[in-house]
């Protein structure tokens, strides 16, 4: 991968756009629905090009749309940096596709992030970066504000809430752990980078996420995501 120029060469985030979109109930994906006026993967993007760590963007997206986001990107005059990489038949293998473009160096770092998370903040992306240098990996969560039960054989458990974390993106790791993570088989077991990770021993180190880092699932995400966006500007931040 050619270095983008101004980008600090060590420093990369893979943004992965799956998701069919079916549970919005949207003709199109939902990273491409609007948030106010611009596509969701739009903000997303921008929020770690304006980031003081200013990764190199690697964008991972099915190839029939590549051509509609193309078109995006001239009708919003979107002119961010990014490389585009064809999606994989899971976020596993979209990952993996990502990763195949960066050069081999083992203190570069590798942030993973949902294309549908456009609000991150750039306190949490740089934390993630600076975190994971010192440590190997950073994995954005926050704890559970809500009673937690397990079901199980139809029976249900109360579980300690204060133990029970709410794993976000990005999660951001050394090129290296990454790297022999994703060249284990595919495994159901797999829901996120940190699983991959943490399959091969390596432990796994959180930093605080936050509750205004929304995923896009549901109609109602876009009124929040926009809620909340209306709320930075209001108090200036």
């Amino acid at each position: 991968m050619s270095h983008i120029p101004g980008f600090t060469a060590k420093n990369y985030v893979i943004i992965v756009a799956g998701g069919s979109g079916t549970r919005m109930q949207a003709a199109v994906p939902k990273q491409f629905l609007l948030l106010n006026g611009k596509p969701v993967l739009m903000h997303t993007i921008a929020a770690f090009h304006t980031s003081e760590t200013q990764p190199q963007i690697i964008l991972v997206l099915h190839p029939e749309f590549h051509t509609y986001w193309n078109q995006l990107c001239k009708a919003h005059d979107f002119n961010i940096p990014h490389q585009l990489v064809n999606g994989g038949e899971t976020r596993f293998y979209s990952v993996k596709n990502g990763l195949d473009i960066i050069n081999n160096d083992a203190d570069a770092l590798i942030a993973v992030h949902d294309a549908v998370r456009p609000l991150p903040g750039k306190q949490i992306i740089d934390e993630s970066y600076k975190h994971a240098s010192q440590h190997g990996n950073a994995v954005a969560a926050v704890k559970s504000r809500d009673s937690i039960r397990q079901v199980k054989n139809g029976i249900s458990q109360s579980l300690v809430r204060d133990e029970i974390y709410l794993v976000q993106t990005p999660q951001t790791f050394k090129l290296s752990q990454l790297k022999t993570a994703y060249l284990q088989p595919y495994n159901t077991n797999f829901t996120d980078d940190a699983s991959v990770v943490e399959e091969t021993g390596v432990a796994i180190h959180f930093i605080e996420g936050s509750y205004e880092n929304i995923k896009i699932t549901l109609p109602i995400d876009i009124d929040i995501a926009e809620m909340i966006m209306r709320n930075k500007v209001n108090n200036g931040s």
